[in-house]
């Protein structure tokens, strides 16, 4: 069935802070750490950012890219772990943003990583059943870390926007899987200011286990094999798993490393796959065939099967690419990093 991706764009805040002026407050070893994630520096959000205006700025970046009337988009869908209210949808907002109201469906997503894809998924339900024209699927996190943990050297903040529809496509989507399981390898009750995880466990039985069941799935689904593909992209929380998957998957160094953002802006959580896809979209070519998965702690992972259409050569030139935001950043100290995320109080 017709259905896939008309339009896409991304956002990152310029600010970061180096993986060193983590570490030096910590007494860590930079160069320990840094070889260990592979990461190093992270994007931090400016203080009046949170994920409901990098929704929107991803929003608007796609939209910039094609000339619809955005009455036409029928469903608005925010995956987050970061969400602003507890109780009140980011995608209204975005909806309201973008001048897509009233007549739509809107919801907020919540799968640790991959409520974006999940988001994806819906979109193009809806799309080809034909409830809806246009669906707008975005993956946005001001993701959080507690102070001196593991995560504090790599959550970062970013999002990406998807407009999937049935016409005019940029790249076809032509079968998505998923696996998904009751694995507890990363969670945050309410109330509690930052989230928890299983360290180690959060590898094998968590990421690899449900990232290398999607894409074996989808592989089986497709018939195709990793040389089928021009590019592979993966969820990236750190440098280190998405080449180690990649490589288990049997997908080599020139598949995989056009995607690959985290180094420089840190693990984006919800948006990590989708700016990891939107650096792929940023170059690809007409027919060139792509691999997506996702992942979510708690814990699931999308796969896709990709192919970029001829439309891809003038979306492309419409919008800021993800190299535009990868830029010369604005350098954080420790406390100012810590003023911005609201750490302290």
């Amino acid at each position: 069935m017709d259905g896939g991706i008309v339009s896409y764009g991304v956002y990152v805040p310029r600010y970061r802070i180096k993986i060193d002026e983590i570490a030096g407050v910590w007494n860590e070893d930079p160069e320990s750490i840094k070889g260990g994630l592979r990461v190093k520096q992270k994007s931090v959000p400016d203080i009046d950012e949170d994920t409901a205006t990098i929704s929107v700025e991803a929003a608007r970046n796609t939209l910039k890219r094609v000339e619809i009337d955005e009455k036409k988009i029928g469903a608005i869908y925010v995956g987050s772990e970061s969400h602003p209210y507890a109780v009140k949808p980011t995608a209204t907002i975005v909806a309201e943003a973008v001048d897509a109201t009233p007549h739509l469906t809107a919801a907020d997503y919540e799968f640790a990583c991959k409520a974006g894809t999940a988001a994806i998924q819906n979109c193009l339900g809806l799309v080809r059943s034909g409830m809806a024209e246009y669906g707008l699927a975005i993956g946005s996190d001001v993701s959080q870390g507690a102070p001196s943990d593991q995560l504090e050297y790599t959550a970062g903040a970013g999002g990406g926007a998807y407009l999937i529809g049935k016409e005019n496509l940029i790249a076809k989507i032509n079968k998505t899987s998923s696996y998904t399981t009751d694995t507890p390898d990363f969670w945050r009750r309410e109330g509690q200011r930052y989230p928890s995880h299983g360290g180690r466990f959060t590898g094998e039985p968590g990421y690899f286990e449900h990232v290398t069941g999607a894409t074996e799935k989808l592989l089986e689904k497709t018939g195709n094999q990793p040389d089928d593909y021009d590019y592979a992209v993966f969820h990236q929380p750190n440098g280190k798993f998405p080449v180690r998957v990649a490589k288990r998957l049997g997908f080599n160094k020139k598949q995989y490393s056009p995607a690959l953002v985290v180094n420089e802006i840190g693990n984006t959580y919800s948006g990590s796959t989708l700016i990891g896809l939107a650096m792929v979209l940023d170059q690809a070519e007409p027919g060139d065939r792509i691999l997506t998965t996702s992942y979510g702690s708690g814990a699931g992972a999308d796969s896709f099967d990709i192919t970029v259409t001829e439309n891809i050569t003038d979306v492309q030139q419409k919008g800021p690419k993800v190299n535009d935001f990868l830029k010369e950043g604005i350098y954080l100290s420790y406390g100012e990093y810590a003023k911005h995320k609201g750490k302290v109080k």
